[in-house]
């Protein structure tokens, strides 16, 4: 007899006068610690402690206890989740769904939070600190404008999120298993068959020459050495090839790509544009640093506008390529454009926002 076959012939025996009663092992729950983990929180206010938090307190604790994880206004590290931007994003190829884009009710935002995180210190959190926290994604995902908003128990329900309206109860019981019910035909079911769609077509199955191009392209990767970081921009040759004022369509196109995957969540640009967790981009291109209104900047770059700096096509390249280096202390904790084609293409794509 194998030992696992041992160890639950001994284990039925010591439990078997129990059976009659169920399997003999712990005890019902008592009430209060029932009501330890009785912490969810609902769409319509049920189970919301009392409590208050407003958006500079949650910034505070953010940078404290999320940041390392989520970036300073949302914007993810690494491979942890993006919790801001996202907006009109949900019918793109791969849409970026975070509480400002997609989420249906704040109630999800307030229990997660205070179920789950900080990640790996969970449940350390006090109902004031989850509030300010919730005020403050509020405010980063542009749900709240004002900056001074206070989230409390008494005003909850009176958020609403952008997306909540396209959420809907499942209706495939009535609409669709119908049309599943029945005997399924598993031969000779149709006379003729006729091929209408094929992968290519639907460029689901890459073309053999993009598939060649994508191979030479990841070969020459692998062959090339990694450069140095003080090589990955060369000031002086930033400096000495600024981009074209008329940049061609293909390049724009390029540039809106690219802003729209790895800006777009902070920034906004055009007609109707507001501040999120980052400044108006509209018009930046040769503009003085520091200079759209209502957005508080970080005292780096509030120091390095008093000192001159105007964004330049060099300068912007310099430091959408590497912004912590660029300038010590941003709050910008995005990582850089690593391909300065990106860069000067998002410059590009800038510039022809502006000259709408």
């Amino acid at each position: 007899m194998s030992k696992f076959l041992k160890f639950t012939a001994i284990s039925l025996c010591l439990c078997s006068p129990a059976f009659a009663d169920g399997f003999g092992l712990g005890r019902p729950a008592l009430p209060d610690e029932i009501a330890a983990w009785d912490i969810d929180v609902r769409p319509d206010g049920q189970g919301l402690p009392e409590g208050r938090g407003d958006v500079w307190t949650g910034e505070e604790v953010f940078a404290e206890k999320c940041a390392i994880c989520h970036g300073d206004f949302g914007e993810a590290v690494g491979r942890w989740p993006v919790l801001a931007g996202g907006q009109d994003t949900l019918t793109d190829e791969r849409p970026v769904k975070t509480i400002g884009s997609y989420w249906p009710y704040l109630s999800t935002v307030y229990d997660y939070v205070n179920r789950a995180m900080p990640f790996g210190d969970a449940r350390s959190l006090e109902a004031d600190e989850v509030y300010a926290i919730t005020a403050y994604l509020l405010f980063v995902n542009d749900v709240v404008e004002d900056e001074d908003f206070e989230l409390s128990h008494e005003n909850f329900l009176d958020v609403a999120l952008p997306n909540a309206a396209n959420f809907f109860m499942d209706d495939r019981e009535t609409t669709e298993y119908a049309a599943f019910r029945g005997d399924v035909c598993m031969e000779n079911c149709k006379d003729t068959v006729e091929i209408t769609k094929r992968a290519a077509v639907l460029d689901v199955t890459p073309e053999e020459t993009k598939a060649r191009q994508l191979r030479e392209a990841v070969a020459a990767v692998k062959n090339t050495a990694p450069k140095a970081d003080a090589e990955v921009v060369a000031a002086a040759e930033v400096a000495a090839e600024p981009v074209a004022k008329t940049a061609d369509p293909e390049m724009i196109a390029a540039g809106e790509k690219v802003f729209s995957r790895q800006c777009k969540s902070c920034h906004q640009v055009g007609a109707g544009a507001k501040n999120r967790s980052g400044p108006i981009l509209t018009s930046v291109v040769g503009r003085a640093a520091g200079e759209v209104e209502k957005f508080r900047y970080s005292k780096p770059l509030v120091a390095a506008a008093e000192g001159g700096l105007v964004w330049t096509e060099g300068e912007l390249v310099l430091f959408l390529s590497n912004p912590k280096k660029y300038l010590k202390g941003t709050r910008m904790s995005f990582r850089g454009l690593k391909d300065e084609a990106d860069a000067r293409a998002v410059i590009a794509y800038l510039r022809s926002v502006a000259e709408e």
